[in-house]
C-alpha cells in the first residue's frame, strides 16, 4: 500500500499511523513493517530519521527496527509489539491465527536475537572486518558496536546462519510436499512475510524490483561457498512467491 514520507515535524504533529523507518535500505524489519500493514491495507505516513531535529525524541534514534506511533499512543519497537499491534488494529486477514506459538517461534528464528537476520549482520560485519567482503570497514564497525559484535560472535555467526537456512529449507520443502507454498499451514502467516524481507540480507532483490545503493548491494550480497550452499533454491523461490502474491514491488525505500 503506498505511504508517504513526512518531516519529523509533520509526524509530531500529525494524527494517525506513522511510522519510523531507515530510508535507502531494505531493512528486513522495516520492511517487513510495511508488508504486514499492505497486506491488511493500513495506511500510514513514513517518517525519515533525522538526527538534527532536536525535537525527535533521541531513544527513537537508538532503535534497532521500525518505530511505530499510533496517534498519542506510545511509541512502539519491536517485531512482535508492531505485529500485534496490526493484528489488533486490523484482525483480517489474520497474520498469527494458524499454529500460533509455532508462529511466534518460527519469527524469533528469523527476526529476534541470535536469529537469522541477527546473525547474518554479524557475519557481514565479520567480513567487513577482516577483508572478505559484507560490510565496508567503517559500517562495519559501527554496526559491530551496537549489536554486540565480538571475535567470538563473529566466527559463531556463519554456523548460526547455516543452520537456521538448512532448518527453513527441511520447513518449505515439508510444506511442499503437504502442497502448501507457505512455512506453516495453508495460508498466509507474518513469517512467510519476515522471511522474504530477511533474505535481503543474503540475495537482494533485483535492481528493477530494489533500487538501493551499490555499495550496500554488494554487502548484502557476499556469501563465502558455505553459505552459498546453505541458501538452498527453495527459500528464494519462497521469497519470490511471498512477493509476488501478497507483497508490493517494486520496493518503496
Amino acid at each position: 500500500m503506498p505511504f508517504e514520507y513526512i518531516s519529523t515535524d509533520e509526524a509530531i504533529a500529525a494524527d494517525g499511523l506513522r511510522m519510523v523507518v531507515v530510508g535507502n535500505v531494505p531493512s528486513p524489519w522495516g520492511e517487513a513493517a510495511k508488508g504486514i500493514f499492505h497486506v491488511k491495507n493500513t495506511s500510514w505516513k513514513a517518517v525519515r530519521l533525522e538526527y538534527d531535529n532536536p525535537k525527535f525524541d533521541a531513544w527513537a534514534k537508538q532503535q534497532t527496527g521500525p518505530v511505530a506511533i499510533n496517534n498519542d499512543d506510545a511509541p512502539l519497537a519491536g517485531w512482535r509489539e508492531i505485529l500485534e499491534f496490526a493484528e489488533q488494529i486490523a484482525p483480517e486477514p489474520s497474520l498469527i491465527a494458524s499454529q500460533t506459538d509455532a508462529m511466534f517461534d518460527l519469527c524469533e528464528e528469523l527476526v529476534g536475537e541470535n536469529g537469522l537476520g541477527w546473525a547474518r549482520r554479524l557475519q557481514l560485519v565479520e567480513a567487513g572486518l577482516t577483508g572478505k567482503g559484507g560490510f565496508l570497514e567503517p559500517v562495519a564497525k559501527y554496526i559491530g558496536d551496537k549489536y554486540g559484535y565480538t571475535s567470538e560472535a563473529g566466527a559463531a555467526a556463519s554456523a548460526r546462519v547455516h543452520e537456521l537456512l538448512g532448518q527453513i529449507a527441511d520447513r518449505l520443502k515439508a510444506q511442499k510436499a503437504l502442497g502448501s507454498p507457505y512455512l506453516l499451514g495453508q495460508s498466509l502467516s507474518a513469517a512467510d512475510i519476515y522471511l522474504a524481507t530477511v533474505l535481503a540480507l543474503l540475495s537482494p532483490l533485483p535492481e528493477a524490483q530494489c533500487d538501493m545503493k551499490a555499495t550496500t548491494r554488494a554487502a548484502f550480497s557476499t556469501l563465502d561457498e558455505a553459505t552459498k550452499a546453505a541458501l538452498d533454491p527453495i527459500i528464494l523461490a519462497h521469497r519470490d512467491f511471498i512477493y509476488e502474491t501478497h507483497l508490493e514491488l517494486p520496493l518503496s525505500l
